[in-house]
């Protein structure tokens, strides 16, 4: 029985693989794509990892690398907008399957894919580069073989124990944090690379040296114990890899029991919310505008942080653009322009705005009867927008310029952020009516299926058309810069900066009324696919 189900499980996964591919010619090139260009990473770490063999650090790059893949394993299948659909065991919830049957099964259909593959070669290589001799290469099977499966195990046991948190809404709100890890995570990769590269490999021994004896680094730290001839320590570093994997495997089967058993905290209405409260409008929506323009900013302002989906998208932002100058700035090779990264990023939000109301949008389309309707609604989504990003950018570019203490240039930093908001603002309009696409919102994806291709078009394009929109201030800017006497006069790029960004918000706005006014029900189908 346990084997039949073993066998349908992953020939379910291959057909939901094939049946997703089937859908659009572009969803099979970008899957085609991404494929090549992960395995010829993988094939590329593969020979570095291979070419460490000999060197007296090696085993304190690799048993890191495994660890670091671990915990990739375990955090990114949660929010990755492609993740594996399969990892929500609440699908098979109704299905006349028994625990442990069904985690053998899923734990063999975890192990196709792209993502596993990838992992085994930077598992195969990491053996490699740390095993001499044949016992070695006897365990490093066998320590590769744990490794990947710990990994796997992680990953599954993770979701299953946080997929009623985040199909919740309260508990969805907790998952906006994940973007806060990823954005701080890699830029601690980035700053921790930067100074392996100047200080060499010495640095990671003493992470090394505690790494070896957590699973599933300890796997790989047994090939190298081997090698030196420590078969007492090899077996106890596996022992550790296979005491993990079982536990994972015996809270993976608890949590599915509990999830096949128990009810949906969700189906049970609580107590208070039997009454319906009426809710007066807050202090910040008596300060907006009156009228429709002061209405649509407050609605937009309550998504953002109501909706999990539209906060996640905002706190990644947030993070990630304070992150990448002030990491910069702490290394002593930040520039003041990095600080126009906070304006890109929050930018990027005005993007598909009506994407994001996903099939209420209906509700707002019926309100859109004229281009002015369509502009007064445009421009009370990006004074929403600017009520954040305004302030924040300011800040995070203040903030940069003292790190640095250049402040000299600060106006002409603010200048740029303040244009190049402008500009994403305008390209963000026109994007929202010439490529809205849907946000689905129970699962972890973040776009459709069959709209990739245009959520690509809609952001990067839009981003290619932002930086062209700014080419004038960033042709002025330079000018100063390099002109004789020009240090005298970058300050008039605060003012300049500021008005071209009012200036191009508002034409791209005016642009993309009619555009939106005379696309609504095309609009309004793209938005309520997922």
């Amino acid at each position: 029985m346990s084997a039949d189900v073993t066998a349908v499980v992953v020939r379910l996964k291959l057909s939901l693989l094939r049946n997703g591919l089937k859908q659009s010619g572009g969803r099979r090139a970008a899957y085609v794509a991404s494929a090549v260009v992960t395995l010829l990473f993988a094939a590329l770490q593969l020979i570095g990892l291979i070419a460490l063999r000999g060197n007296e650090h090696a085993v304190s790059v690799v048993v890191p690398l495994v660890a670091v893949l671990a915990l990739g394993w375990a955090v990114m299948p949660l929010f990755f907008p492609s993740g594996d659909e399969t990892l929500d065991p609440t699908r098979l919830v109704m299905l006349p399957l028994r625990p442990r049957p069904l985690v053998r099964a899923l734990l063999a259909a975890s192990l196709v894919g792209i993502g596993p593959l990838f992992t085994l070669c930077l598992l195969v290589g990491a053996a490699l580069s740390v095993a001499h001799g044949g016992a070695a290469y006897v365990v490093g099977v066998l320590g590769v073989a744990l490794a990947l499966l710990v990994c796997v195990a992680l990953a599954r046991t993770v979701a299953a124990a946080n997929i009623r948190l985040l199909t919740s809404r309260k508990g969805r709100d907790l998952a906006v944090l994940s973007g806060l890890v990823v954005a701080i995570g890699a830029q601690l990769v980035n700053f921790g690379a930067q100074r392996l590269g100047s200080s060499g490999l010495a640095q990671l021994d003493p992470a090394a040296d505690v790494l070896r004896w957590v699973p599933p680094g300890s796997a790989i730290g047994a090939v190298e114990s081997v090698s030196e001839g420590s078969y007492g320590v090899a077996v106890v570093q596996l022992a550790l890899s296979a005491g993990a994997l079982a536990g994972l495997i015996a809270v993976w089967s608890r949590h599915l029991t509990r999830l096949m058993t128990a009810p949906d905290g969700s189906t049970l209405q609580s107590a208070g919310e039997s009454v319906a409260r009426e809710r007066t409008s807050t202090g910040l929506g008596r300060l907006l505008p009156t009228g429709r323009t002061g209405t649509v900013a407050e609605r937009s302002l309550r998504y953002i942080w109501r909706d999990p989906k539209t906060k996640a998208a905002w706190v990644t932002s947030l993070a990630i653009g304070l992150i990448v100058p002030v990491f910069n700035a702490l290394q002593g090779t930040g520039s003041i322009y990095f600080a126009c990264f906070a304006a890109g990023m929050l930018g990027i939000q005005m993007y598909n705005q009506f994407g994001q109301d996903t099939s209420a949008f209906w509700m707002v389309a019926l309100t859109i009867s004229s281009t002015r309707d369509a502009y007064v609604e445009l421009r009370g989504r990006a004074l929403a927008l600017l009520l954040i990003t305004l302030p924040y950018a300011t800040l995070v570019t203040v903030l940069t310029t003292a790190m640095l203490g250049d402040w000299a240039r600060l106006p002409e930093a603010l200048g740029l952020s303040f244009a190049l908001l402008g500009a994403m603002l305008a390209t963000g309009a026109w994007a929202s009516a010439r490529f809205p696409y849907s946000i689905p919102q129970e699962g972890y994806k973040n776009v459709a299926p069959g709209q990739a291709g245009l959520a690509w078009i809609s952001i990067f394009g839009g981003m290619v058309g932002a930086a062209l929109l700014c080419a004038p201030v960033i042709v002025l800017t330079i000018w100063l810069n390099i002109s004789a006497n020009g240090d005298d006069w970058t300050w008039l790029l605060l003012p300049v900066g500021a008005a071209y960004g009012t200036g191009i918000t508002l034409a791209g706005l005016r642009l993309a009324a009619p555009r939106t006014a005379a696309r609504l029900p095309e609009i309004l189908a793209a938005v309520s696919k997922g």
